[in-house]
């Protein structure tokens, strides 16, 4: 081990001097690996489910829906929706961070990370210990870091630049790298930080297993860059995947794959607005659809939480 961080050390050392697009001199570039190898409402029942089983708090419905599918909340408005993610995301922070010196969060991009708000508000900006938080993405964009499509930008910008994390606990991709030398290098460092257990390793399948999943969803039902039909969905050997031909722009990104994706501890699927409806209900109804979309493959072997507004539960 201590020559392998040596090695890492050297590399960083020549990455301090390596040139990197960006517009905006404030944006940080925060990983500590950027260039590891390339250096070295009202509720139908379900007849299938025989019912949901309902309790309702406030403007919050809870469904009680078979184990494979998860807990499902429904929130009247968005705002709730964020108020209770908020506590569900520290509550889970807090629990981890008594256990063990770090909490491993993936983030998405889109929607999530608005939602991700009230955590920079208070109690919890002052409460949580953003110490041993280790942030890292599901999948991202072969953009440079400060390009409006970047989802470490986004979450810059939105949530990260307004946190105490240490900017050594961000782990972003290598943006001066092409897709697949980039999904390689980010494989790459999560098996070091597996190694070196910052990231806990699952007894059941030795992937890493990220104590939280924060995913979103789109309209389409995909999940990271993981989309309906493509054979990527299918890949169950690397933990990190590139995507040259995305249906939704830009085309090139890395994702995690579902075996990584499925080893979480906790997983919540964030979800809002109607445009997401006809997926939700595909995945969720009494009929669920024949043809799997990505977001019904989200089946951890830890536990799965369901955030959904009222627009994204209209058809359930």
């Amino acid at each position: 081990m201590a020559s392998s961080s040596r090695v890492f050390s050297a590399n960083l050392r020549k990455l301090s001097n390596f040139p990197i697009r960006r517009s905006s001199p404030e944006i940080p570039l925060t990983s500590r690996f950027f260039s590891v190898k390339s250096l070295f409402g009202s509720l139908r029942l379900n007849t299938n489910f025989r019912k949901f089983e309902c309790r309702t708090r406030a403007s919050m419905a809870e469904m009680i829906t078979p184990q494979s599918k998860g807990k499902v909340q429904v929130f009247d408005a968005e705002e709730e929706l964020a108020v209770s993610l908020a506590k569900y995301t520290a509550d889970l922070a807090n629990k981890f961070s008594k256990e063990r010196d770090s909490f491993t969060v993936v983030l998405s991009g889109g929607s999530l990370i608005k939602s991700l708000r009230k955590l920079v508000e208070p109690p919890y900006i002052d409460s949580v210990d953003w110490s041993k938080w280790h942030i890292f993405w599901v999948d991202e964009r072969v953009v440079p870091k400060d390009h409006p499509d970047s989802n470490y930008f986004l979450a810059y910008n939105a949530f990260l630049s307004k946190i105490p994390i240490p900017s050594g606990n961000v782990y972003a991709i290598n943006d001066a790298l092409a897709a697949e030398a980039a999904a390689d290098d980010y494989e790459t460092c999560l098996k070091h930080l597996v190694k070196s257990k910052i990231i806990n390793q699952s007894e059941i399948t030795r992937l890493p297993k990220f104590d939280l999943m924060l995913l979103g969803m789109g309209p389409d039902g995909h999940v990271a860059s993981l989309f309906p039909s493509h054979p990527l969905v299918q890949e169950n050997t690397k933990w990190v995947t590139c995507i040259k031909d995305s249906p939704k722009p830009p085309p090139e990104r890395i994702s995690f794959t579902f075996p990584v994706i499925n080893s979480s501890a906790y997983i919540a699927l964030v979800i809002a607005g109607a445009s997401k409806a006809n997926a939700v209900h595909a995945a969720l109804g009494p009929d669920p659809s024949s043809d799997s979309l990505p977001v019904q493959m989200v089946s951890p072997e830890g536990e799965v939480t369901w955030f959904l507004d009222k627009g994204a539960a209209s058809k359930l």
